[in-house]
């Protein structure tokens, strides 16, 4: 039977809003991240088969099927395709899903496969403002009145509080949580945890080129005090502040999926294998639970338990995302983001399934880990899942 492997996986680093990526057009971006994962395994262009690119707003610079125009970017040759995937926040996990289940089916025996987000260049939410409502027809907003009315959509924001009322989550539990990534991620990088996943960006300027090396969310001097000053953001009694939630960011990732045979016969040694896959449905209107129910369906198909899993990426997109998955899962906390998460390190969302998946990856290969779990809760009420098993 056909698998599927991961024969390699870089990122670019993360850059904030406004920061060392912003001028960069999200083509080139991806473009760099795709010369550097052909740099990195060796491997020709032209025996990609697909690029399979996962994308949020697909609009302005991000528009016109940024994955095909990535690759002509990155001058890969013209007979390599290439689509864009929106899943919402999980739009490159779900593209790996792709490119994984492609590769097995013997549809193509190589395909690359990741995301990107210029949120500095594509702001958030671009796609809906051509007027109010407009994703939102009547027979949607008859289901949920309540929310949707005549001008209104699906909260994020409000969902997070939902869910921080839903598992009693304290404003002192969600800023404590928020602290702990960013002292993760700064434990992280100061090891060199991220060496062997980040590429660097060269990003021309007026003053001459610069190179982007590093993630630039990371704040290793913030404090329970500074993040117990921010005021709340969606709710005027609620606990969701900017310190713990999600950083709006720019970057980008690639994985080359292939399988074991044609990994052997590139010279390729691949990271992981695929293992078991999983997509569900929740309330739109609470979003962001969907990590939950992923997670006992991907353990269900991957005939695993909770226990057998040696690290876990759980996307933070607020600190009440991962709080309640663990609150519910009962998974142990010293395994889940360990090198840290969205609200340290970022959250390009098109690119941060791929993200989170090759931090995954390497850092299982780092501690000798056999089984990792992803998943993240994406908007519209949905959740990926994925369980991978290290190679050695």
């Amino acid at each position: 039977m056909r698998d599927a492997v991961i024969a390699g996986a870089v990122r670019t680093p993360v850059g904030r809003r406004g920061g060392g990526l912003s001028g960069v057009h999200p083509v080139d971006l991806s473009a760099a991240v795709l010369d550097a994962l052909a740099t990195r395994t060796g491997i020709d262009p032209g025996v990609v088969e697909d690029v399979v690119w996962g994308c949020v707003t697909q609009t302005g610079e991000q528009a016109s099927n940024v994955g095909r125009l990535s690759a002509l970017a990155a001058g890969w040759p013209e007979t390599v395709p290439g689509t864009t995937v929106d899943r919402a926040c999980g739009s490159s996990q779900q593209a790996l899903h792709f490119a994984a289940a492609a590769v097995i089916a013997g549809q193509a025996d190589v395909v690359v496969a990741g995301g990107v987000e210029s949120m500095s260049r594509v702001p958030m939410g671009s796609t809906r403002r051509n007027g109010p409502g407009r994703p939102y027809g009547p027979r949607l907003r008859a289901r949920y009145p309540d929310v949707l009315g005549a001008e209104g959509e699906f909260q994020q924001g409000i969902a997070a509080e939902i869910l921080a009322d839903r598992w009693g989550l304290s404003r002192q539990q969600l800023d404590e949580y928020a602290l702990a990534s960013h002292q993760r991620a700064t434990a992280a990088r100061a090891a060199g945890a991220f060496a062997d996943e980040i590429a660097p960006v060269t990003v021309p300027t007026p003053e001459g080129p610069v190179v982007v090396d590093r993630d630039e969310g990371v704040r290793p001097d913030t404090s329970a005090e500074a993040l117990a000053r921010l005021r709340p953001v969606f709710r005027e009694d609620g606990r969701i502040t900017a310190g713990n939630s999600s950083q709006i960011s720019d970057g980008a990732a690639a994985l080359l999926i292939t399988t074991s045979e044609r990994a052997k016969a590139l010279g390729l040694r691949p990271l992981a294998r695929f293992h078991a896959f999983a997509a569900v449905g929740v309330d739109p209107v609470s979003i962001l639970s969907g990590p939950i129910p992923a997670t006992a369906a991907v353990l269900r198909r991957a005939g695993l338990t909770l226990t057998d899993i040696g690290a876990f990426e759980i996307n933070e997109a607020f600190a009440s995302v991962p709080l309640g998955w663990l609150a519910e899962t009962g998974a142990d906390p010293k395994l889940t983001n360990p090198l840290g998460g969205a609200i340290a390190l970022g959250h390009p969302l098109g690119a941060s399934g791929a993200r989170l998946m090759t931090t995954l990856v390497h850092h299982m290969r780092a501690n000798g880990i056999r089984w990792g779990l992803q998943s993240m809760c994406e908007g519209g009420g949905m959740a990926n899942a994925t369980v991978v098993e290290a190679l050695a």
